[in-house]
């Protein structure tokens, strides 16, 4: 968790997260850009990219070391 690698990992992660939650709301019912509820929509999409760092920081142990993520590619068991 305290390598470059992985922080650069979780931030990517993150930044597909807040994507993958502002995308559906602009594009839920034609929504009017000028008249969106910017504060709350972009609210939404921090609270997701929060807890996608969350998730990142948890998985620090379990996954590869150095990486955000839960799964192992298995390349630390054959060395």
């Amino acid at each position: 968790m305290f390598h470059k690698a992985f922080w650069r990992d979780a931030g990517e992660r993150a930044a597909a997260t807040f994507a993958e939650v502002l995308v559906p709301i602009l594009a839920a019912d034609g929504a009017n850009l000028l008249s969106l509820d910017w504060p709350t929509t972009l609210g939404l999409a921090a609270t997701g990219a929060a807890l996608s760092v969350a998730k990142s920081v948890a998985a620090a142990r379990v996954g590869d070391r150095g990486t955000a993520s839960l799964v192992s590619s298995g390349r630390h068991a054959r060395d």
